[in-house]
């Protein structure tokens, strides 16, 4: 599979550049710290996902982001690592598939020979984390 280049500007890497992600040693560091709910909103409408869909996919009601949001408190560390980590997926898609768009479509189509779709795996870290693997397998030719 040919990696897509796209407008580097726009990307979801270069609109979360600021946050270190490159391990997952840094993502555990970072969400550590703490991360504010501004990233969640902010890569909500990055990748074009209601922001109800996106809190239910990190296990939240979307009524708890909103308080976070209000109180300006930060997100809980196993929260933030999810989070972080559904960047680092987003991001991989993107650049692998070329936009957000198709990342989306294949997300939402079913894997070879099985009635579940990758975005059914997204609500664990575990998940995402195998979701990343299997990216990486499409990108070296490997059939998913």
């Amino acid at each position: 599979m040919k990696v897509a280049s796209n407008n580097k500007k726009n990307s979801l890497q270069s609109r979360f550049s600021n946050i270190n992600m490159a391990t997952n040693f840094a993502i555990v560091v970072s969400a550590r710290k703490g991360l504010q709910t501004k990233v969640f909103y902010d890569f909500a409408e990055a990748i074009k996902m209601p922001e109800k869909s996106l809190a239910s996919i990190m296990n939240l009601s979307s009524r708890t982001i909103s308080n976070y949001k209000e109180s300006e408190r930060m997100l809980e560390p196993v929260q933030g690592e999810h989070l972080l980590k559904l960047i680092t997926l987003f991001e991989k898609g993107e650049q692998i598939f070329g936009s957000i768009d198709e990342f989306n479509y294949w997300l939402k189509k079913p894997f070879w020979n099985s009635e579940e779709k990758p975005m059914d795996w997204l609500n664990t870290s575990g998940g995402v984390d195998f979701l990343s693997e299997e990216i990486e397998k499409l990108a070296q030719g490997y059939p998913v």
